[in-house]
């Protein structure tokens, strides 16, 4: 069963993964709300993750809504000379559209969203703090279209300038395609069942008869 996980505890999942990514180095995870995209220091790359799925909750209405349009902002940066890092990290909230308070309610997000987004990060810091081949990043299931319009304005991210990640014409082709493709194999699968079951029958009903037969010449023989 997943939990749901707020900001604060990405802390856990981020040590847990760079002792294993970077283990002779020392990183901390700072949650920093004022933080600003492109506001960048000497030396700090930047990381904006455009996709994530978190679920936002009014304190004021208790309204709650899903979101595939969560945008995180991570500042990163690393002295080699002394093999400690630092990521800087803010996610962007969202207003409530049905009450329309002021506002903006922290997000949460399930624990295995965080680990593939927390995977994302490290692979930029290998990339930028680094200079490695950080490997592939991972597209999340929830990155695809909801069933809802993203309002902007009541998008925290929108309002800063950033612009959403959305998703290319090919990508909407694909997942329309492996959809074609599901429901056609099941309906093979089905069709293929469907006769297999009818041979069984038709066996099955011939093995009745040859033995029904068999009996009743040996009836027939006996009297």
């Amino acid at each position: 069963m997943s939990t749901s996980l707020t900001t604060c505890e990405w802390k856990k999942v981020f040590y847990e993964k760079m002792e294993v990514a970077k283990p002779a180095d020392s990183w901390e995870l700072i949650i920093d709300p004022a933080l600003k995209p492109n506001e960048l220091g000497p030396g700090w790359k930047q990381y904006l993750e455009q996709h994530a799925s978190g679920r936002f909750h009014c304190s004021w209405c208790w309204h709650t809504w899903q979101s595939a349009n969560v945008v995180i902002l991570f500042h990163m940066h690393l002295d080699r000379a002394q093999r400690v890092g630092s990521v800087r990290m803010r996610v962007f909230k969202q207003l409530c559209y049905q009450c329309g308070t002021s506002r903006l309610d922290e997000s949460s997000m399930l624990e295995e969203n965080i680990e593939g987004l927390v995977d994302n990060l490290i692979t930029s810091l290998r990339e930028q703090c680094y200079d490695e081949d950080g490997g592939q990043y991972r597209i999340h299931v929830a990155s695809r279209p909801d069933s809802g319009l993203h309002r902007s304005e009541f998008c925290e991210a929108c309002q800063e300038g950033i612009v959403h990640w959305k998703p290319s014409e090919k990508l909407l082709e694909e997942d329309a395609a492996y959809t074609d493709a599901s429901k056609k194999k099941g309906q093979a699968g089905f069709i293929s069942s469907f006769f297999s079951f009818r041979w069984c029958l038709f066996w099955g009903a011939l093995c009745l008869v040859i033995v029904y037969l068999q009996f009743f010449r040996g009836r027939s023989g006996f009297l």
